[in-house]
């Protein structure tokens, strides 16, 4: 049985997520949860006829440095996972992909955050130019599942969506990561 909501206060609101802090009681405690609500997002691994990746590098201020991530972005009101996907892969790298197909899907931090990320393999690319956001300043980079391992290895992804993705698509390109 779940804990019962006792209230439910939205406390901030920003742009991107808002915060809610919750009183909860379960059996004879009660107790407060502070939530970061957010839409969810679409993370997408395009993956080219020669079997490259792209990725793109951009400064995140939580990190504080420049990171190597996947292609991502925030789901829109009403806007479903698949059609994030296709909307940041052409905003984001400038390509369109005819197959979007889902991999998996999974709660970023679930002890305070009910962001749950959907990750996406998207193939048979066509370039139609990149459309980026005012605020987005990134770069694409493309990397060969060789690379990637090494690169896994050798710490240079900070990013765990991004490990998480680039290890599911390299299997199912036939790339084994625990015996290259």
């Amino acid at each position: 049985m779940l804990p019962e909501l006792i209230s439910s206060e939205q406390i901030l609101t920003t742009k991107l997520f808002n915060v809610s802090r919750s009183t909860l009681r379960e059996g004879e405690i009660t107790y407060q949860r502070d939530l970061i609500l957010h839409s969810g997002s679409a993370v997408i691994i395009p993956v080219f006829d020669d079997k490259t990746v792209a990725l793109v590098r951009q400064y995140r201020h939580a990190a504080q440095k420049y990171l190597l991530e996947l292609p991502a972005g925030s789901l829109e009101k009403g806007e479903t996972p698949e059609n994030c996907a296709a909307r940041e892969i052409q905003e984001e790298i400038g390509y369109r992909a005819e197959k979007i197909e889902l991999l998996t899907e999974f709660y970023v931090s679930p002890g305070f955050l009910n962001e749950k990320m959907f990750v996406f393999l998207a193939t048979e690319l066509t370039e139609v130019g990149q459309n980026l956001d005012d605020d987005e300043m990134l770069s694409v980079e493309r990397f060969s599942f060789p690379e990637i391992y090494q690169m896994i290895k050798q710490g240079e992804f900070e990013d765990a969506k991004t490990m998480l993705g680039l290890i599911l698509a390299g299997t199912r390109f036939g790339f084994n990561f625990a015996n290259p």
